[in-house]
C-alpha cells in the first residue's frame, strides 16, 4: 500500500512540475502536465523493473547503457559535423541507439561477466538459485510443507502475488471441491509461515506483457535466478523448454520410494478389489500400489506376499505380487525376473 501511495505521489508531482514548467516557457499547461505525467510513468515503470531484476543484471545493464551513451555521443557529434541541418536530432538518435546497444550487449554477455559479478556482488552470488518459486498446484498439494519441515529445502520460498490471486479465485469458486482446494492452499501457506527456519516471501511483481500464470512464473524464475516448485506436468515440460530449473514434487516422491525387488517378501493390508478378476490391491506407506494375484478373497485382511515383478509407469510404480502360499520360491522369482 505504501508503494502504491508513493507512486501516485510521484505521478502527481511530475504532472504539477510539467504544468509549472510549461507556464514558465509560455507553453500550453495541458501539454506540460501530460509530458510531466508521462515522465512520472516512465520513472515508476523503471522503479518496478529495477525492483524485480537481480542486482548484477541491473548493474551491467546500466554500465553497458552508459558506455553506449558515451560511444553514441562521440559518433553523433562526428556525424553532426558532416551535415548542415538536424545536428541535434542526429546526436540524440546516436545517443539513444548507443544506450540501447550497450545495455543489450552487456546483458547478452552476462554469462561471460559472471566471474566479475561474483567479486562485485558476493552475497547475491551465494544466494543465486536458492529462491524456490511456488506455483498454485504445489501449494494446494501440501507436500511442500512436509518437505520444508524435514529440512530438505533451504533458501527463500517465493509466492508471487499473481499465484495468490489465482489461489483466491479458486477459494471463491462456486464449486465446493475447488473452494476446499483453495482453502487448503491458504492453510498450507500459513503452515509454511510457522515453520522454523523457513522464509516465506510474498512477491508483488509485475510481469509486463505476460498474461498466463505459468509463463509469469517462468519469467519470474528467470529474473531471480531461482527454481519453480510444482507438481504440474505441463508446467514442468514448459520450464524444460524455456531452460528454467524445476523442482517437481511428484518426481521427488517417486525418487524416495522404497526399493522393492522380485522375490522380496512383504506384509500388506488388502484394501480393495483389483481390475482383473480375483486381484486385490494394497498400498505401501509411500503410496506404491501393490497388486496381489488372487488377493480378492483376503480384502480387509493382512497377508504375506512375495514380489513377482515391478512396473514403472508415468503415473507411478506398480508392484505385482502373489500370496506366500501361491508364490514360487524367492530364487525362482529372481531367475524369472532375470530371464
Amino acid at each position: 500500500m505504501t508503494r502504491i501511495v508513493a507512486r501516485l505521489c510521484v505521478l502527481v508531482v511530475s504532472a504539477a512540475a510539467g504544468v509549472t514548467s510549461a507556464r514558465a516557457l509560455e507553453a500550453p499547461a495541458a501539454a506540460g502536465g501530460a509530458l510531466g505525467a508521462l515522465a512520472g510513468v516512465v520513472a515508476v515503470l523503471g522503479e518496478a523493473l529495477a525492483a524485480s531484476l537481480p542486482i548484477e543484471r541491473l548493474f551491467w545493464g546500466l554500465a553497458g547503457g552508459l558506455a553506449g551513451v558515451g560511444t553514441g555521443l562521440v559518433l553523433g557529434l562526428v556525424a553532426a559535423a558532416l551535415i548542415e541541418r538536424g545536428q541535434a536530432a542526429v546526436v540524440a538518435l546516436a545517443v539513444v541507439l548507443g544506450a540501447y546497444t550497450g545495455a543489450a550487449m552487456a546483458l547478452g554477455r552476462l554469462a561471460d561477466l559472471s566471474a566479475i559479478s561474483a567479486r562485485l556482488f558476493p552475497v547475491a552470488g551465494r544466494g543465486r538459485g536458492l529462491d524456490k518459486i511456488l506455483d498454485t498446484s504445489a501449494i494446494i498439494d501440501g507436500r511442500i510443507a512436509d518437505i520444508c519441515g524435514s529440512g530438505f529445502l533451504d533458501g527463500t520460498l517465493v509466492v508471487p502475488g499473481f499465484v495468490l490471486r489465482e489461489l483466491q479465485r479458486i477459494a471463491d469458486s462456486s464449486d465446493a471441491r475447488k473452494r476446499n482446494r483453495g482453502k487448503r492452499g491458504f492453510e498450507v501457506l500459513a503452515r509454511l509461515q510457522r515453520l522454523p527456519g523457513v522464509r516465506l516471501e510474498i512477491a508483488e511483481v509485475e510481469i509486463a506483457g505476460v498474461d498466463e500464470v505459468d509463463r509469469q512464473l517462468l519469467e519470474l524464475a528467470r529474473r531471480r535466478g531461482g527454481k519453480v516448485v510444482t507438481n504440474d506436468y505441463s508446467l514442468n515440460k514448459l520450464a524444460e523448454l524455456a531452460g528454467v530449473a524445476v523442482l517437481n514434487v511428484n518426481e521427488l516422491a517417486s525418487a524416495v520410494r522404497s526399493a522393492v525387488l522380485p522375490g522380496e517378501a512383504l506384509t500388506v493390508q488388502v484394501l480393495r478389489e483389483g481390475k482383473e478378476p480375483g486381484q486385490g490391491v494394497a498400498y505401501l506407506d509411500d503410496g506404491t500400489m501393490i497388486v496381489i494375484e488372487q488377493g480378492k478373497r483376503s480384502i480387509g485382511q493382512a497377508v504375506d506376499v512375495v514380489v513377482t515383478s515391478v512396473l514403472q509407469t508415468p503415473a507411478g510404480r506398480m508392484v505385482f505380487t502373489r500370496t506366500r502360499d501361491d508364490a514360487p520360491s524367492a530364487v525362482e522369482a529372481r531367475e524369472r525376473a532375470d530371464a
